[in-house]
């Protein structure tokens, strides 16, 4: 009777930890194309990543940098103060989109140009996001905000 328990008890948590790995794997699986790393131009300049790679850089919107031309397409290039990242936008950039502030893209780097599908501008005078602020303090191109 005791090993027939202790078989079963076996069994039931064999079960337990294949179901636990296989549940593992498949949301591994599922987010994979869903994680989006963010990288600072910097980092973007040192280590290319691939062409379908999809990830978000950051920074500010180089000055002199901006050209609307023709259509909906936007060029500009994206600074840390430490590298430059030239970037393409084809759509209607958010309202608060200009240079020498800052923005975060989601997109692809291909062919030495960032191919950027979305693009979030700051929402004030004082709000950065924390990944462009932390990328801006390593290049020492930080300045804080006057309150």
């Amino acid at each position: 009777m005791k090993s027939l328990k202790k078989q079963r008890r076996i069994q039931v948590i064999a079960v337990a930890v294949v179901a636990l790995a296989l549940s593992t794997a498949l949301i591994g699986y599922a987010m994979r194309d869903g994680i989006n790393f963010f990288r600072a131009p910097s980092q973007v300049i040192a280590e290319p990543p691939g062409p379908n790679e999809v990830f978000r850089i950051g920074g500010l919107v180089a000055e002199g940098s901006l050209v609307r031309g023709d259509g909906e397409t936007i060029r500009f290039s994206v600074t840390d103060g430490g590298a430059v990242v030239p970037a393409t936008y084809t759509g209607v950039l958010p309202d608060l989109f200009e240079e020498n502030q800052g923005m975060v893209g989601t997109g692809r780097y291909i062919n030495g140009v960032f191919e950027a599908t979305e693009i979030l501008a700051k929402h004030d005078e004082n709000y950065m996001p924390k990944e462009v602020v932390d990328a801006l303090k390593a290049q020492g191109v930080y300045v804080e905000p006057e309150s």
